[in-house]
């Protein structure tokens, strides 16, 4: 009988104790690709994240047990939103009995549009991003919400001195919040696309082709004239507190694209 109580235990090398007197501020998993259940609106989306996953790590204990960090991962069975990872995070502490922890995950997520003129209805991809910084004492947690917002930009001086026409691109339009209440992706969104030349769609018939090229036609904007945009729109909701937004516009008439960045800290 003893000898089988011996050949069952394990010895629990992680939790030893350290003589270098080093604590670590982050050690977990990086890379890691698990499904995610993400909330959307009042909708739920099946998408796939990449998961990087930390806790701080004091001076006096060897190392942190991994296997901890994809148990806590697969017991997210309910749909993930910002609040609902607020408090996962907290979990994720208590299970790795750390003080401080982070948590990063980037994943696709999909809004159906309506096309302007036609009103056919696709899909269009986004890529969304959360940060998450969490401790016990005293209680304090930081989400960050970051998307990615494709969209189109025409430029002005083309337009000013062209005869006729003006190039035009598409671009990019990056968002890092801080979320200091509940923002919705969809919300997020609409601050890039409300500030273009145009927004995009999937799939679009002639008339609606016609439209988005007369609409961005007479909206032209600068890369510069992008960003202000974008970052007035976020500066004036009372949920977002510190913010930055990039640019960048993929130059149709050269090889190299145009970047702009406002950040409010």
């Amino acid at each position: 009988m003893n000898n089988l109580k011996d050949a069952l235990h394990i010895p629990d090398t992680q939790s030893g104790r350290d003589e270098r007197h080093l604590a670590i501020q982050r050690v977990g998993i990086k890379g890691l690709r698990y499904p995610l259940q993400l909330r959307v609106g009042k909708a739920v989306q099946a998408t796939i994240a990449h998961w990087s996953l930390a806790v701080a790590l004091p001076a006096e204990q060897k190392g942190t047990h991994m296997s901890r960090f994809v148990a806590w991962l697969d017991d997210q069975h309910a749909p993930l939103d910002g609040a609902a990872l607020r408090h996962q995070a907290a979990l994720m502490l208590e299970r790795l009995h750390a003080a401080e922890g982070h948590i990063e995950a980037e994943f696709p997520f999909f809004l159906r549009k309506r096309a302007p003129v036609s009103g056919i209805e696709s899909l269009l991809e986004y890529q969304g991003r959360w940060v998450v910084d969490a401790r016990i004492a005293p209680a304090a947690t930081t989400l960050w919400v970051e998307v990615v917002v494709p969209v189109k930009s025409l430029c002005p001086c083309s337009k000013e001195i062209s005869d006729y026409g003006a190039h035009n691109q598409r671009s990019h339009v990056t968002m890092r919040v801080e979320a200091l209440a509940d923002i919705g992706w969809h919300e997020l969104v609409r601050f890039a696309e409300d500030s273009a030349s145009s927004e995009l769609w999937p799939m679009l018939k002639r008339a609606d082709e016609k439209w988005v090229t007369e609409r961005a036609y007479e909206n032209p904007k600068f890369v510069e004239d992008l960003v202000r945009d974008v970052a007035l729109r976020l500066a004036g909701d009372a949920r977002i507190g510190r913010y930055s937004v990039e640019i960048e516009n993929f130059e149709s008439i050269h090889n190299h694209s145009a970047y702009a960045r406002i950040e409010h800290t």
